[in-house]
């Protein structure tokens, strides 16, 4: 199987992987395909994927490993507006990958979690924030979680593509991921233990698609 260096490097750091390779080089494609086209991503998690989403979120939004300096027109932009300040800004500032993690909106999940149900949390938000080729990046250990599985359903109604992390049964969401990485353990600890290096893979190889020189 030719792979890239990225997931290479994966697999000989977590042979386990090999068994969804395919599936973290093809979401990374559908990931770079997203931006590429002006899309955004959210994410979706409960408890340990909750952070987990949050996680990848902050890998996109700012660098990852390797340097995003601003477009020379943004730049002058800003100093052209802010002066000094915006020569600080212009200095400071890095480019984005656009990610909301839906988990850490707190007032609002509150909101909807009192005034119309838990099961329906991440589903309203995608409702708003959710556009024709957006991906979801649902994470869920059992893959049975119900508000993941009403983000995922209510993503494909939109027209999203939806990239799911798993463990191995895959679980609910199955039928509703466009892409499914259901690593290959059962345990929750466990499956989360391989959750993160995938998303790291995922974010390494989008940022150099973008970035690397």
């Amino acid at each position: 199987m030719k792979v890239d260096p990225v997931t290479e490097g994966l697999i000989a750091r977590y042979p386990k992987l090999s068994t969804v390779i395919n599936s973290i080089s093809a979401a990374a494609a559908m990931m770079i395909k997203c931006y590429s086209d002006g899309g955004k991503i959210m994410l979706c998690g409960n408890g340990g994927s909750c952070a987990d989403a949050e996680h990848m979120a902050g890998e996109l939004m700012k660098s990852f490993e390797l340097q995003r300096p601003l477009d020379d027109s943004l730049k002058e932009r800003l100093e052209e507006t802010g002066g000094d300040d915006g020569k600080i800004l212009a200095s400071g500032l890095e480019h984005a990958l656009p990610a909301i993690c839906l988990s850490s909106q707190t007032a609002l999940t509150t909101a909807i979690s009192n005034d119309i149900g838990n099961e329906l949390v991440y589903a309203q938000q995608l409702i708003g924030y959710g556009n024709e080729n957006d991906i979801l990046i649902a994470i869920s250990t059992s893959g049975n979680s119900a508000n993941i599985v009403n983000a995922c359903i209510t993503a494909k109604a939109l027209n999203m593509n939806v990239i799911g992390l798993t463990g191995e049964p895959g679980g609910k969401m199955k039928p509703w991921c466009d892409i499914l990485i259901n690593v290959p353990e059962n345990n929750t600890a466990l499956v989360q233990e391989l959750h993160l290096p995938a998303i790291h893979a995922l974010c390494r190889s989008v940022e150099i698609h973008f970035y690397g020189k």
